[in-house]
């Protein structure tokens, strides 16, 4: 079984090959712990969780880092606002995110690195740069000076005055280039600060994720992800940082990175008040239909994040817990491995809509299954396909919201359900519209298909 992976560096799907047979690095950058997610921020993550399932069948062993920043110049802000220290924002709001993220069923990673526990690796590798003559200090500043290193530009793409005008906002007359970019930068009194050997300050943003995937996992990676948005400057700053305190050895084997999220065809943004907080989400949706509305397009395409969108996750996952209802009373057989169907696709670079479509198949041959046996093997295929997404992982009865102490009455909508059945059979359509209706009063939607009928309670 062979994956490919589309790599910005190489603007080509390729077939990934890790630097060790048996070893698999991967590095995601995180969230920074400021405020609650935004489903743009669940992007990457519920990404990144699919491959990582996917690694780990093919590999035996799987370090996967997704790190923590919690320091932060909006951090910063939120704490003096609060009057407290940065470690109160950065504790809440990391709480916060490992709770929605579980709520949409992110695993956690191997290893989550954060910024403060690093802040001495993240002298050392600035040390580094200094002495090599890629960085230098100005006015309690240290920058990365981009001219020393040949290569940059290469995984955005862009020319040098592309570059310039993306570090327009950093130009500071104490640069030697207006593309060089801050390492290191002093903190006043009632910021928090590290000593260093350039005085009392903290650590620039992008310097921090190159200090930490070394430190976790090596030199040289496997597979970097992240948003589309992070490939310039931060991931070119990376680049930069981490080849030249590594005497040129390659940072980042693959670079895989995600597709921008709208909201109803605009951009998200706090000026035009649309962003969606995952937080938010999950008092209204549950947290696997967000998955799934964040796995119904091809990771590398632009997601319109719309009430449509969550409906057909939510229909979507009604046909597949109706699969597994019908097969509620038979101990699902599960096979040695991932179902190929759904395996393959997400080989193919990770394509999600394609399993999706071999997913609702096999809920097809569960449905279809006329022995108890079959319904089994079926049931235990749908299940292990489902595992690779991150779906299915409750009970169908918790889905269907029909719990022990449940005011719903499952024997008597079953017998509603087959009288129906025999009404359309019969082609007395009037009696099936009034059984219909009389299910609707309680709650219950039907919803009828070539495999027959399913019901759910209505949301």
């Amino acid at each position: 079984m062979q994956l490919t992976l589309h790599d910005t560096m190489t603007r080509r799907t390729r077939p990934f090959e890790p630097l060790e047979a048996e070893r698999v690095t991967m590095y995601v950058c995180g969230p920074t712990v400021y405020n609650y997610a935004h489903i743009g921020n669940a992007r990457p993550a519920v990404v990144f969780d699919v491959l990582y399932r996917v690694l780990e069948v093919l590999y035996p062993r799987v370090i996967y880092a997704r790190n923590i920043t919690d320091v932060d110049d909006k951090i910063n802000k939120a704490a003096l606002e609060e009057g407290v220290p940065i470690g109160v924002i950065a504790a809440r709001y990391t709480r916060a995110y490992h709770e929605d993220m579980a709520a949409l069923g992110v695993r956690p990673p191997v290893v989550e690195p954060r910024v403060t526990d690093h802040i001495p690796q993240i002298i050392a590798m600035i040390e580094k740069l200094v002495e090599r003559g890629h960085a230098y200090e100005a006015e309690g500043h240290v920058l990365f000076h981009v001219p020393s290193f040949p290569g940059y530009g290469r995984l955005s793409g862009r020319n040098r005055d592309e570059m310039i005008a993306g570090a327009r906002v950093e130009v500071a007359p104490y640069k030697r280039d207006p593309a060089d970019f801050v390492l290191w930068k002093p903190s006043t009194p009632e910021l928090p600060g590290w000593d260093s050997p350039w005085g009392r300050g903290r650590p620039g943003w992008h310097i921090e994720c190159s200090t930490m995937a070394e430190q976790h996992l090596g030199e040289t990676i496997d597979i970097h992800g992240g948003g589309q948005d992070l490939i310039f400057p931060h991931h070119e700053n990376e680049i930069a940082q981490s080849t030249c305190a590594h005497a040129g050895r390659e940072y980042v084997r693959y670079w895989v990175h995600n597709g921008f999220l709208k909201i109803e065809h605009e951009k998200m943004s706090k000026s035009l008040g649309n962003v969606r907080l995952v937080h938010d989400l999950l008092r209204e949706v549950p947290g696997e239909t967000i998955r799934l509305a964040l796995l119904l397009a091809h990771y590398r395409k632009p997601l319109d994040w719309t009430g449509d969108l969550l409906a057909q996750a939510g229909q979507t996952l009604d046909r597949l817990y109706g699969a597994l209802r019908r097969a509620a009373d038979v101990e699902p057989e599960r096979p040695d491995a991932p179902p190929e169907a759904v395996l393959g696709p997400l080989l193919d670079d990770l394509n999600t809509p394609r399993a999706l479509a071999e997913l609702l198949q096999l809920a097809k041959e569960v449905n279809t299954a006329n022995s108890d046996e079959r319904i089994a093997v079926a049931a235990g295929r749908l299940r292990a396909g489902a595992d690779l997404l991150g779906l299915l992982a409750a009970s169908p009865d918790a889905w269907f919201g029909r719990t022990a102490d449940s005011d719903i009455d499952v024997e008597r909508i079953e017998q509603l359900i087959a009288a129906r059945a025999e009404a359309r059979a019969r082609r007395d359509f009037a009696e099936a519209d009034r059984i219909r209706d009389e299910l609707a009063r309680m709650g219950i939607v039907l919803e009828d298909g070539r495999d027959g009928t399913t019901w759910r309670r209505a949301r």
